[in-house]
């Protein structure tokens, strides 16, 4: 995934830039950059490794090498950026988040039509960023180019400039899967993807740019360059897993969303009975709590954290990215309350059931700490197809997803045709393939909310909504 901040301004911005993109930290693991202008140098950026040390201490020292009256900040789960470029259109800083599924193509393209160069990756890839800088230079001014890079990426991009002269253009992806964020105070504008980062640095929430937007911002106000298109598909796994808790697109926050969501949850629960052979309801930490605490609210069941994540050495952003590490570590980090755990029925809420191996882990974990018996419920549909739009996913294919791994044991092949069904738990198929996870991983009971369910709790009319990776539809 990733996240990007920005501000232009009348005064040095560059302490609030950094604390603005390390907000963003939640949302990469591999790379963090900053980018400023300063009338006097002119434009400056620097990248860093954050895969084993947090941005906020690779960037401590930044002060001393960089200023400016405009900065933009990037963290970054794929390519190294913000990336400086020069071209007819001048010296510019550029970052985006977002994933552009055609990049080979489109640099074939470029090749053969400009006999131009891109720096090489490993493996020969092709950093996004520079491609996208490379077909945004193609047309004769930003708008233009941004506007045609749109139409010829597939996939998703969102897309902050800041320009020589110290201005921001800020564009939101065609159909506004993510959001972008404009805050304003009394020495100028901040750009932002999550809103709260605006908030706790001090500026007033502006306004959200529509989709494909495109805006120029400088201290003295906001011009339209784009204005925003009428369809619109933000992504609605934003609010069920990876957007922050404070956070709020389109007008709905996160955390209350997330409450909502556990509230409808657990209605079907309310209705068989179970609620009643529970003792303690919990969250599998961190994203999966505030679901467990609506659900724990409706129902009326004490909520309790039976275990606890270990995180002053082992935050998130530092875990190895070999799996078989990861698994290790995740289960290292879970810390027991055995107090909570023996004899007891517990039944946790997690974010969403993608591959489940860590999940597995977790049960086993409980059972193995004295646990009666561990229901799990996920407060999201099954999960059927791999992103194609945004990279929040390490799934690399749709057969790493455990729903649709567990469709082919159940019916071979044949199944695949029938997900519709499966993701409905009121069917038979939908029946069986929760049986059939539940047995795999350990628990006593499993269910997943309905795709009604999230769009309810969300708020916005569905047709506004991307919910590709449960129903595959665009």
């Amino acid at each position: 995934m990733g996240g990007f901040f920005g501000i232009t301004s009348k005064k040095d911005c560059l302490l609030d830039v950094f604390f603005g993109t390390d907000y963003h930290s939640h949302l990469g693991t591999k790379r963090g950059g900053l980018a400023a202008y300063d009338p006097e140098i002119g434009l400056q950026r620097r990248i860093h490794s954050i895969e084993n040390a947090p941005f906020r201490t690779k960037f401590e020292g930044i002060f001393s090498e960089m200023r400016g009256t405009s900065a933009i900040g990037c963290i970054s789960d794929t390519d190294p950026q913000p990336m400086l470029m020069r071209s007819h259109l001048g010296t510019y800083a550029i970052c985006t988040v977002g994933m552009i599924l055609n990049a080979d193509e489109l640099a074939d393209e470029y090749f053969r039509e400009t006999g131009g160069h891109f720096d090489a990756m490993t493996g020969g890839r092709v950093n996004t960023t520079e491609l996208a800088a490379a077909i945004i230079d193609r047309k004769p001014t930003f708008a233009e180019g941004i506007r045609y890079a749109a139409e010829r990426i597939r996939g998703t991009a969102s897309i902050l400039i800041l320009k020589e002269d110290g201005s921001l253009i800020a564009a939101r992806d065609k159909l506004g899967r993510l959001p972008v964020q404009i805050g304003k105070n009394g020495d100028g504008y901040a750009v932002s993807f999550e809103s709260f980062a605006l908030e706790k640095l001090g500026y007033e929430p502006e306004r959200e740019l529509g989709p494909g937007e495109i805006v120029q911002i400088d201290p003295d106000g906001i011009r339209v360059l784009v204005p925003p298109g009428k369809k619109k598909r933000i992504c609605a796994f934003l609010w069920s897993y990876y957007g922050y808790p404070t956070s709020t697109y389109e007008g709905v926050n996160v955390e209350i969303m997330r409450y909502r969501n556990g509230r409808k949850l657990a209605e079907k629960d309310i209705a068989s009975g179970l609620v009643d052979e529970i003792d303690y309801v919990g969250g599998v930490p961190d994203s999966g709590t505030p679901h467990a605490i609506g659900y724990a609210n409706r129902t009326g069941l004490p909520f309790a954290r039976a275990f606890i994540k270990y995180t002053p050495t082992w935050a998130r952003s530092f875990m190895p990215a070999d799996q078989t590490d990861r698994d290790k570590i995740a289960k290292m980090k879970q810390i027991p309350v055995t107090e909570l755990i023996r004899g007891k029925d517990l039944l946790f809420v997690d974010d969403s059931i993608v591959r489940g191996t860590q999940l597995r882990e977790t049960v086993d974990f409980l059972y193995e700490n004295g646990a009666k018996a561990v229901h799990m419920r996920s407060a999201c549909p099954p999960i059927m197809y791999g992103c194609k739009f945004l990279n929040f996913s390490r799934a690399t294919s749709d057969m790493e997803l455990i729903a649709r791994r567990m469709i082919v044991e159940l019916e071979g092949e044949e199944g695949l045709s029938h997900l519709e069904e499966y993701s409905d738990g009121e069917t038979e198929r939908g029946k069986n393939l929760r049986k059939a996870i539940a047995e795999k991983f350990h628990f006593a009971s499993l269910e997943f909310q309905s795709l009604e369910g999230v769009i309810e709790a969300i708020g916005l009319d569905p047709s506004e909504l991307c919910t590709y990776c449960w129903n595959g539809k665009e």
